[in-house]
């Protein structure tokens, strides 16, 4: 029987993966539906492709052209933010793929998980902002999270088989992005188009930014600490420029599991997908004698201060972790307009991790609250 899937955000990097990963597997699932953010045009095509039962466009602008273009396909055509919250609530589904990007993800993981839904998680600020309330809602509903970022998913098929007593430490891998070994004194200079040149991953806008800063590594830090249960001074980061292991745990007596691979996120995504099965796969696959050779280094917390910062709200939690990710996504937009420089991203979001009214155990309303006072704050700069 064919697995029912719900993916959020198909039309963005994580969602067009997954529907080639759906492509080729596609006796094994059934697209029930499709949400997306403004590319109509996109989400169109792929309505008419994968023939869902329902699909969302969040910003309303595109609304009326994807009615025009599916209003008699028998399709369900949802709106807004309502709409989405609506698909992410819906127990018709297996699992819910959340590609989505930035804090918007959070609410609808929560809809997802305390409707008894397992979740393919890509949405790593579900976790960031949300991780004690989305738990309770786990124990509450019984339903699980599939982490579909390279490195959590690496770190889960390197725990498979293992007693979690025998695990020491739990180490990311991270490529260092565009500025590795870029002079410091030079980080005031650096423009758009640098940070948008990863070396080695296609991401979106938003994610390759986080990798140029090393937000996303200090983001994973925090998402593993909540998926795996790890303290953080059991959570370690290594640069790895290659991105050929994409992370490994460490046993008590020495040995280290890694999990190795070519940097494409199809292969964390289907394994998401089909959990717990390693199904055939067209991708390319990692050859040893092409792969070169493979190194190490420290992580850089002169060079990366956003590091630091999400080690920093590990030690407070609370709203911590939302006030430092909800920042991050303000400040790396205004980044993106070229309204700030480069360096001023990590400088806000130290601001507003000090001077956030903080709050041990928030709920929902605590953190829209904060995510106006945050947009605020970092609009000020």
């Amino acid at each position: 029987m064919s697995k029912r899937i719900s993916i959020l955000g198909s039309t963005g990097s994580i969602g067009v993966n997954a529907l080639k990963v759906i492509s080729h597997l596609k006796d094994e699932f059934d697209i029930v539906s499709l949400s997306a953010n403004k590319n109509a045009d996109l989400l169109i095509e792929q309505a008419n492709q994968f023939q869902p039962k329902a699909i969302c466009i969040v910003d309303e602008v595109g609304f009326p052209q994807v009615q025009n273009a599916l209003g008699s396909s028998g399709i369900e055509i949802l709106k807004g933010r309502e709409g989405l919250l609506e698909l992410a609530s819906r127990d018709n589904v297996d699992v819910l793929l959340n590609g989505l990007v930035g804090a918007a993800g959070m609410e609808p993981t929560l809809k997802a998980i305390e409707a008894g839904i397992d979740v393919a998680l890509s949405n790593k600020e579900s976790l960031v902002m949300a991780g004690d309330i989305i738990q309770q809602a786990m124990k509450k509903s019984g339903a699980q999270l599939f982490p579909v970022d390279s490195e959590h998913s690496a770190i889960w098929q390197c725990l498979v088989g293992e007693n979690i007593d025998d695990v020491r430490r739990l180490i990311l891998t991270g490529s260092g992005g565009p500025f590795r070994s870029r002079e410091i004194n030079t980080f005031d200079d650096i423009t758009v188009e640098e940070a948008l040149n990863h070396p080695n991953w296609d991401m979106g806008r938003k994610i390759t930014i986080d990798s140029a800063t090393m937000m996303n590594k200090g983001l994973e830090v925090i998402e593993a600490y909540w998926l795996f249960g790890f303290k953080p001074d059991r959570i370690n980061i290594v640069v790895h420029p290659q991105s050929i292991i994409h992370s490994m745990i460490e046993l008590k007596d020495g040995a280290i599991k890694a999990q190795l691979g070519v940097p494409d996120m199809k292969v964390p995504i289907q394994y998401a997908l089909t959990y717990p099965r390693h199904l055939a796969a067209p991708w390319e696959q990692l050859n040893f004698m092409e792969c070169g050779d493979l190194t190490f280094q420290e992580p850089d917390y002169e060079r990366f201060p956003c590091i630091q910062l999400a080690f920093e709200s590990l030690e407070r939690l609370g709203t911590a972790g939302a006030a430092l990710n909800l920042s991050n996504d303000y400040s790396v937009y205004r980044f993106l307009n070229g309204e700030i420089k480069f360096t001023d991203i990590p400088k806000i979001n130290a601001s507003s991790l000090e001077n956030h009214d903080w709050t041990k155990h928030p709920t929902l309303i605590d953190l829209k609250e904060l995510d106006s006072w945050v947009k605020n704050h970092v609009s000020s700069f």
